[in-house]
């Protein structure tokens, strides 16, 4: 191919000199654009020829997007979650859709399990304790059961949650999995036992959400779910923001009918400064940094280049979440 435009769409990367370096390497004649969010000019501008489009999670491919993209040979979300991606137009328009799946699947699991230290070891509390002038026992407003002796329930069990499950089970813990798409050989492969999610809300110490964002899963965490939870328990989000009530946890938080919640990811992003969430003491929240390591940037960029030299020399990649768009060709 002569020339591609490879054009890509991200607000947070800092770096692209390894995709930059592979591309060149590869096509040495590779017209590489970056554009921020937004990027409607950059897509009059350039982005409509572009040949391969890769995009931030958080970017906005629209159905209006996708039908000015004139040359585009295949849509790349830098990340797994693609609900931004309007999939279906992209469907029509013969252009296939893919993701760079399990790029960071030991970073989240780490990020569920420091999650949970948190609660069970709160070392930072614990330092403000010291300075104020308590010792031993006194530091600690209520007893902890040790992780051994708690349960982890977790809801989809896909790459991020057997992953998880592995690193929970190797502390001893007792681990849980809710997923209707999972039978009970493959949960108990990873340490787990296959549960339905009414028991598991009932047994779990721990709940993390590891489902993907659809129509049926929005809201999905809402107060009558929380409701089964034990008061002690502690909610856990790395997958999407809209996955869970915002204002219902408040309330289930506020109202102690849990004991916590963690938090990576927001219906809003980035989390307003004015977001109530941030009155509440009982909660951890980041800034979706769950996936960020050296490692995970590197299979981000390295798995994006072989999706786009599959792109560019038409050949079908892993994870096509459209597989239909050869129909419209």
């Amino acid at each position: 191919m002569e020339k591609p435009l490879c054009w890509t769409i991200d607000d947070e990367g800092p770096d692209y000199s390894v995709e930059e370096a592979d591309l060149k390497a590869a096509y040495p004649d590779c017209d590489i654009r970056y554009s921020g969010i937004p990027f409607q000019q950059d897509l009059e501008d350039f982005g409509a020829q572009a040949d391969v489009v890769f995009a931030q999670v958080s970017a906005d491919v629209t159905a209006d997007v996708i039908s000015k993209l004139k040359n585009c040979k295949g849509i790349a979300v830098f990340g797994s979650g693609y609900n931004n991606v309007d999939v279906q137009a992209a469907k029509a328009a013969g252009i296939p859709v893919t993701n760079v799946n399990g790029y960071c699947t030991e970073d989240i699991a780490d990020y569920v399990l420091a999650a949970m230290f948190h609660f069970y070891k709160p070392i930072e509390a614990l330092y403000g304790q010291l300075k104020n002038g308590a010792w031993g026992v006194t530091a600690l407003s209520q007893p902890v059961h040790r992780l051994s002796r708690q349960t982890l329930l977790l809801m989809g069990f896909g790459y991020i949650g057997k992953v998880t499950a592995q690193r929970a089970h190797a502390l001893g813990m007792t681990v849980l999995a809710y997923d209707p798409f999972v039978t009970d050989e493959a949960a108990r492969e990873f340490g787990a036992e296959k549960v339905d999610l009414d028991e598991g809300l009932a047994r779990a110490d721990f709940v993390s959400v590891h489902v993907r964002l659809m129509p049926e899963t929005t809201g999905l965490v809402d107060l009558d779910l929380m409701r089964k939870m034990k008061p002690s328990a502690v909610l856990v989000n790395t997958a999407r923001g809209n996955l869970v009530d915002e204002d219902a946890l408040y309330d289930a938080l506020k109202a102690n009918r849990i004991c916590g919640a963690g938090l990576d990811v927001f219906a809003q992003e980035p989390l307003p400064n004015t977001s109530k969430l941030l009155e509440l003491d009982n909660l951890v929240l980041s800034p979706h940094f769950s996936s960020q390591t050296v490692e995970s940037l590197w299979n981000t960029y390295k798995m994006a280049i072989d999706i786009a030299d599959d792109f560019f020399q038409g050949r079908d990649c892993p994870h096509i979440l459209n597989p239909e768009y050869k129909d419209a060709l």
